[in-house]
């Protein structure tokens, strides 16, 4: 096979090249989508209880590289080791839990007359997958594991900067047994290898993540095709606190809901509102969190923040503090090498400021006051984004009401978790379309068939 590029991986705590990544180029693409087209027509026959069974050896095998994948992650994304451990037990935990979806994928039958009728879930084909650089590993099985569990064969592209965990990944798929060209991971630049996907007639699904400009462009290329689309776009979300919330909790945990992953997280909760009458004590409680947050080298144990992905993305987080930004407060990051930006709060700001309205995808968090329920709902709802959210509340009938106000897909009730493999995941709005994870997730890899049997002469 001729590579027509390469590219250098770089860690983001040190500038240093880790390594030399080959980059594909559009006939090595569709030299890809017809070896996964072939493998599909084997893969879709495998029997359910097989096909289950592979997945969980793939799990097994993931738990088994735990250490070496997240080691990996930590140098090539900039994770914490914490983090990085968490993602990859996240990885072996989804291909655990859709093992057990072949055997799950239940049709119905439907009362008719004159006969029986039934629905089968058959298998799209190919799937491509799109993959952003943020949280590379986990988000990549997230569409791998149901694909295969329906019968799908999967082409994914890594992000350019990350594509190392992914090519591992592949490797641990034959490991475990999964046929060949059954997951095909193919490095290369998304104007190229993720276009071709998007554009190819037997490519029959994309899955996107990333930003909400790239999937309208994603979503007006697969329209061409008539092609099934799952987008997982931006997201600026708000951590809203009332009065009655316990303060000392939500101040406290506030920075790892925007901080963590360096804010390159598009569940960071980057908006924080809190209720005018408690606004000058939560921000009392919140500064000692902030400066208390260990940013350093990703690899310690104790490293609560690494670095950004890379000075492209330093420069773009930057420009949301610029000088004569009304920054409360800041933590503490690293001189030297390294994309290091520390975390940065700004306050007060006004409603229409870039930080406020755009996504930083770094660690920067504006801090608004609101009045009451009502005022809280309006200002979280602001704007196209509507992936996420956390509602800090000791009423519960606050709690519930605000949760349904609020236009988002996953929000949380005096936390800040958005993400479990067995609850859907998804953004309304411009945040996405479609929803992984889940026990649901499946249906997205499959047509509905519907059969009819005349019983009748």
């Amino acid at each position: 096979m001729t590579i027509s590029t390469s590219y250098d991986v770089v860690n983001p705590a040190t500038e240093q090249v880790l390594t030399t990544v080959a980059m594909a180029d559009t006939a090595e693409t569709d030299l890809a989508v017809a070896r996964a087209g072939r493998a599909f027509e084997t893969w879709r026959q495998v029997s359910p209880a097989d096909r289950g069974r592979l997945l969980r050896r793939f799990s097994e095998q993931v738990d088994g590289h735990l250490e070496e994948l997240a080691q990996l992650e930590v140098g090539n994304a900039g994770h914490t080791i914490g983090n990085a451990r968490w993602e990859a037990g996240n990885v072996r935990d989804v291909l655990n839990y859709f093992s057990a979806a072949p055997e799950r994928l239940f049709g119905r039958q439907i009362p008719v007359a004159g006969g029986v009728d039934l629905t089968f879930h058959e298998p799209l084909g190919v799937v491509g997958v799109i993959v952003p650089w943020n949280f590379p590993m986990p988000i990549a099985s997230w569409a791998i594991a149901p694909a295969l569990a329906a019968g799908n064969t999967v082409v994914l592209k890594p992000a350019e900067y990350t594509p190392l965990t992914a090519l591992r990944l592949a490797e641990l798929a034959l490991d475990a047994g999964l046929p060949e060209d059954v997951l095909i991971v193919l490095p290369g630049e998304g104007t190229v290898v993720g276009q071709r996907l998007v554009e190819h007639p037997d490519v029959r699904k994309i899955v996107f993540t990333g930003s909400t400009a790239v999937g309208k462009a994603v979503m007006a290329g697969c329209a061409a095709h008539v092609k099934r689309v799952t987008l997982e776009l931006g997201g600026k979300s708000a951590n809203v606190v009332f009065a009655d919330a316990d303060l000392e909790k939500a101040a406290a945990t506030a920075p790892y809901a925007v901080f963590d992953n360096a804010g390159q997280d598009c569940c960071a909760r980057s908006r924080i509102l809190v209720q005018r009458s408690v606004f000058d004590r939560f921000m009392e409680l919140l500064e000692p969190a902030v400066k208390g947050m260990r940013v350093e080298d990703p690899a310690l144990d104790t490293s609560q923040m690494g670095p950004l992905i890379s000075q492209r993305q330093w420069d773009r987080v930057s420009s949301y503090v610029p000088d004569g930004a009304p920054v409360a407060f800041r933590g503490d990051a690293p001189d030297g090498p390294g994309f290091w930006f520390p975390p940065t709060v700004l306050a007060p700001v006004d409603a229409a400021d870039r930080a406020v309205t755009e996504e930083v995808f770094g660690p920067v968090v504006a801090v608004l006051t609101f009045e009451d329920e009502a005022d809280a709902v309006r200002l979280a709802n602001a704007g196209n984004y509507g992936l996420a959210g956390s509602i800090w509340t000791r009423d519960l009938g606050r709690a519930l009401r605000v949760s349904r106000g609020i236009e988002a897909g996953n929000l949380s009730v005096n936390s800040h978790s958005s993400v479990r493999y067995a609850t859907p995941f998804g953004g309304f709005k411009q945040s996405g379309l479609g929803r992984e994870l889940g026990p649901d997730a499946l249906h997205a890899f499959t047509d509905v068939k519907n059969v009819f049997l005349a019983t009748e002469g």
